[in-house]
């Protein structure tokens, strides 16, 4: 990427610098040093959209590979701990809550995927909470796969974050 093709910063909602990239243009990982530890949560959301024969297989526990939301769950709490060797100039940050809560939603048909990721760190947490949440709903397409290629995975998104020095953040406000 050259200077030209950059955004400049009054382009930037906010009028904000784009903190990973440097003078020239090039990516880097954003220095954190300087700021304080505080505590840090985030929470994102996505759902998995199927069939109605899809979701009450699952509901029943009446699938190929076994229990489809146990796995689904544990995979997104692995994922939210490995961000930082999945996502390129994530740090690496001491994770100390993790949940992930998955709920039927029976007119959609499908599940709502929820993570809640915690640290006390000098950095946010929303890339370990959305990181969840996207493994989850992926391994939960996996573990379903044998019923229907069709699945959706949709509407990944922050619903909300607290701490930091930019304060706190919720979904459509």
């Amino acid at each position: 990427m050259t200077q030209n093709n950059l955004q400049s910063s009054a382009d930037v909602p906010g009028n904000q610098p784009l903190t990973h990239l440097d003078a020239q243009g090039h990516a880097q990982m954003v220095d954190v040093s300087a700021k304080q530890q505080t505590v840090r949560q985030a929470i994102a959301q996505g759902r998995v959209r199927m069939q109605p024969a899809t979701f009450d297989a699952i509901a029943t526990g009446n699938t190929p590979k076994g229990d489809v939301l146990g796995t689904a769950r544990i995979a997104g709490i692995m994922a939210a701990k490995q961000t930082s060797n999945l996502i390129p100039l994530c740090h690496p940050i001491p994770v100390q809550k993790v949940e992930v809560h998955i709920t039927p939603l029976p007119d959609l048909p499908g599940y709502q995927i929820e993570a809640i990721v915690k640290t006390k760190s000098e950095t946010g947490v929303e890339m370990e909470a959305l990181t969840a949440v996207s493994v989850a709903a992926l391994t939960l397409y996996d573990m379903a796969k044998a019923l229907e290629k069709s699945i959706c995975i949709e509407d990944i998104h922050l619903i909300r974050k607290t701490g930091g020095k930019s304060g706190d953040y919720q979904y459509g406000s």
